[in-house]
This record gives C-alpha cells, structure tokens and sequence, in this order.
C-alpha cells in the first residue's frame, strides 16, 4: 500500500508541473500579445507644419492604425501596378489579334478574286464543252440544272438570306462552281467513251511515224521532186525519212497482215502491210525486216531496221500509203510524230 501511495505522489507532481509548465507558457504568450496591443495602442500625433502662416495640423492616431494605412496604401499601389500590367497585356493581345485580322481579311479578299476567277473559267469551260459536245453530235443531259433549279423554296430563300447577309458569297459561288463540275461529269465520260471507240480506228489506220520514238526528219516529201540520182524531175510516190544511220527501228504505222516481205532490185528489202478499210503501206530501202509474209501485226511494232538497200543515194527509209490501187500523201495520215 505504501509503494502505491508513493506511485500516486508521484503522478500528481508530474501533473501539477504539466499543468504549471503550461499555464506559464499561456501566460507568456498572453503578455507578449498584451506588449504588443500596448505598443500598438500607443499614441502618436502626427503635426504637419506649412512653410506659411497657416495653423499647423495634428493628427492623433495609434500604431495599429498607422500600420493598418501603410498596408492600404501599399495594396492600392500593388493594385495599380498589377491591373497596370493586365491593361498592358490585353492591349497588345488586342493589337495582335486587330493585325491577325487584317490578315484574315485580304486572305478573304484573295479567296474572292481566286473564287471569281475559277468561277469564270468553269464556266468557259462549260460553253467550250457544250460547243465541242454540239460539233460532236452528242446530246447534253440537262438533269443536273433542272435539278438545280428545282430545289425547294425553303433552300432559295436561305441562299437569298445569305446572299443578302454577304457573309457567305463564296459558299454559294462554289456550290454554282460545283454544279457546273457536276454537269459537266457526264459530258466528259461520254467524251472518254468515244475516244475509246475511235481508239481502234486510229490503230487501224496508218496514222503514227513510221520510225520508232519520232526520231529522223523528212529529206523528201511525197510528189514533185527532182530525182536524186539522174536529176529528172518525177513524181516522187512517198515520203522519205532518214537519220543519217542505218540500223534504226521502223514501226507498223496501223495494224495489218504482212504481204510482202522480200527484196526487190529497186526498193531493196522491203514490206508491205494490208491494212482495214483498203489501206496498204510500203517500207524499203531497209537494211534487214523482221517480219514475214502472212504475220499479223500491230501499231508501233518493230518490222525492220533502216538501211541502204536497192537504188538509193544514202541510208533512209522510203514510206508509201496507199488506198486501193490509189497512191496518196503519207503526211495527210501521219497526225502522231511520237509513237509509243
């Protein structure tokens, strides 16, 4: 009992000098705010003194309220400066956006003449079409533009709202823009059509440069000419084509069946190719063909090579056409320099 007693007295001095410990501490902090409301609360008088006659001015006040006017003060002039310097900012964001404005609106102003032009040119475009489809004979489908023309009321007075608003010309210039390209998509195919079937004519018909790539020039043109040999005027029953050099690829100006294909004392080796609507052609003076008789054969397919064989002054290729038993001018039919 006397050790419990003993373990008591000792935990109540220790609460006591907690407890002391604290209250002493409150006590501090209680006096030091006490000096400081003392010190603040201390009167000051503040005199101003004019340099004239006049009465001078005393102005009581306290610590508290000195600090107090010194903190407004500096939050109106940190104020300032702070909404000085937004203000700042906000004018030159302004200015940048005015200047990206600017910019926006010539590109606009550029988009409308560029607009207007294409606008233009479509419909050049569309009478060229319409013209060259009349010479052709090929009917134009209007269902486009009474398609157009038929759109509802509610639709044309919103494109005339829009008209009368001007904010949005261009959309309705490119919607026109469109539906002359739309018109014209029709047109166009039946254009790439017919091409496709007259395709088969032209490779038909003797119509390409008998050398292949275009190469050479033409030393003498069908007809009239002064022979180059006993200096005779005679008529002259093709077209000549040379390259300074034998050994030059020649080319089948049409499809066709090889006829001849042999040497003969004049021409030297050459070949004559049958041809659709009684077209025939004559290749001589070749130094070698790479054909023969009965082959079938296509356009700006290699059947010889130039040379200098049979009575000739120099390596060339002597080219004829002919219809029926009719001998005509080759360069009526050679519309293509380049052939493929």
């Amino acid at each position: 009992m006397a050790q419990k007693r003993k373990y008591k007295r000792v935990e109540k001095n220790i609460a006591k000098n907690v407890l002391g410990a604290f209250g002493h501490f409150f006590k501090m902090i209680g006096r030091f705010f006490a000096g400081i409301f003392r010190a603040g609360d201390r009167k000051l008088t503040i005199m101003i003194v004019p340099h004239s006659q006049s009465k001078v001015v005393n102005i009581q006040t306290n610590l508290f309220s000195l600090i107090l006017g010194f903190i407004l003060i500096a939050g109106i002039v940190g104020s300032f400066f702070f909404f000085n310097t937004k203000a700042a900012g906000s004018s030159s964001e302004i200015a940048r956006l005015m200047e990206e404005n600017r910019q926006t609106l010539a590109s606009l102003d550029e988009l409308r003449t560029e607009n207007n032009n294409l606008l233009q040119v479509a419909k050049r475009f569309q009478d060229t079409l319409s013209e060259s489809l009349s010479l052709m004979g090929i009917a134009q489908s209007t269902s486009t533009s009474s398609g157009t023309s038929q759109s509802s009321d509610l639709s044309s007075l919103f494109d005339m709202q829009e008209l009368a608003k001007g904010s949005v010309r261009e959309i309705v210039d490119v919607r026109q823009l469109s539906s002359y390209l739309e018109g014209a998509i029709q047109p166009v195919e039946q254009l790439g059509k017919l091409f496709e079937s007259q395709g088969a004519l032209f490779s038909d018909i003797p119509s390409v440069w008998p050398l292949k790539g275009g190469i050479g020039h033409v030393s003498m043109a069908f007809g009239q000419n002064v022979h180059p040999i006993t200096g005779k005027w005679y008529i002259h029953k093709g077209m000549d084509f040379s390259t300074w050099r034998s050994g030059d690829p020649i080319i089948a100006t049409a499809n066709g069946r090889v006829v001849t294909a042999a040497f003969d004392p004049s021409y030297g080796f050459n070949v004559i190719i049958q041809h659709k609507y009684g077209y025939y052609t004559r290749y001589a003076h070749m130094s070698r063909f790479n054909v023969q008789k009965g082959q079938s054969v296509s356009q700006g397919e290699i059947i010889g090579y130039v040379g200098n064989t049979g009575v000739t002054t120099g390596a060339h290729l002597h080219y004829e056409v002919h219809i029926g038993s009719e001998v005509v001018d080759p360069a009526k039919y050679i519309s293509v320099k380049l052939s493929k």
